[in-house]
């Protein structure tokens, strides 16, 4: 067993890609959730079950959230809670994209101290523990200096750049887009794009894992309100995500909430 939550976290997510990529392109049974959540297939479940059975049996002490596993309020009473999401780019995955991911993160009183995003397809794997940096593939990672909103290289839907959500207008970035919202957090952190942003709520598991490995390489992430993220709370969801280098963020949230700050 490894001595590490880190080390744990690698471990299982490698597992993870293992199952991921069994069912890749194999056209997996897929349902709709209820409620017009998104897609689930066969794979997230089998993968929720290893992971569950894996990491809850090495830290049977911790906490679990899972975006495939029913919710309750044991978890809040645990200390440590891992927060999970067995595979993040779910219709990336059943298209038969490669950009699919496993997020995997331990969340300490509400702060991330170890997280884990795990590219199967793509090769690639990306961790951080709090106050060791962050890293690709064993190498270190830095996020992006650009310091200007205009001109910016942006991971966002296109919903997110809506002019009523930006009332000191609409910066003028160069947009792109990855299904999984983890790794748009990592390209982030690696500098390949100068900021990650998402306006709408979001769900704790799919950015819990990928905020760390942003704020460990150097950016600043904040809700879409300006606010620490807190993880592990009652209802977990988060409103929205900014992560940017720190004149980039400050210029991005002048633009969303003009006078503050």
């Amino acid at each position: 067993m490894p001595a590490t939550d880190l080390g744990l976290l690698v471990e299982a997510a490698e597992a993870a890609g293992r199952i991921a990529l069994r069912h890749f392109g194999r056209s997996p049974e897929t349902w709709v959730k209820e409620g017009g959540a998104g897609p689930v297939t066969e794979a997230d479940l089998e993968i929720d079950r290893m992971l569950r059975a894996e990491l809850i049996g090495a830290r049977p002490d911790y906490g679990w959230l899972s975006e495939e596993t029913e919710d309750g309020p044991a978890r809040l009473e645990a200390e440590r809670a891992f927060v999970v999401d067995p595979l993040d780019g779910t219709r990336a995955f059943i298209a038969g994209e490669g950009n699919f991911a496993h997020s995997l993160a331990v969340v300490e009183r509400g702060r991330v101290t170890a997280g884990v995003v795990h590219l199967p397809k793509l090769g690639r794997t990306y961790t951080a523990a709090l106050g060791q940096g962050a890293r690709r593939d064993g190498v270190p990672i830095r996020a992006s200096g650009q310091a200007e909103a205009d001109g910016a290289r942006v991971l966002t839907p296109s919903h997110s750049l809506r002019p009523e959500h930006w009332p000191g207008g609409v910066p003028r970035v160069s947009r792109h887009f990855r299904t999984s919202i983890a790794y748009r957090l990592c390209l982030a952190a690696e500098g390949r794009f100068d900021a990650m942003l998402t306006l709408r709520e979001t769900w704790e598991w799919d950015v819990a894992a990928g905020s760390l490995a942003a704020a460990e390489a150097g950016a600043v992430v904040t809700t879409a309100t300006g606010e620490a993220p807190v993880f592990n709370r009652a209802v977990p969801r988060l409103p929205g995500i900014v992560a940017a280098g720190p004149a980039l963020h400050r210029a991005l949230m002048a633009r969303l909430r003009p006078g503050v700050g």
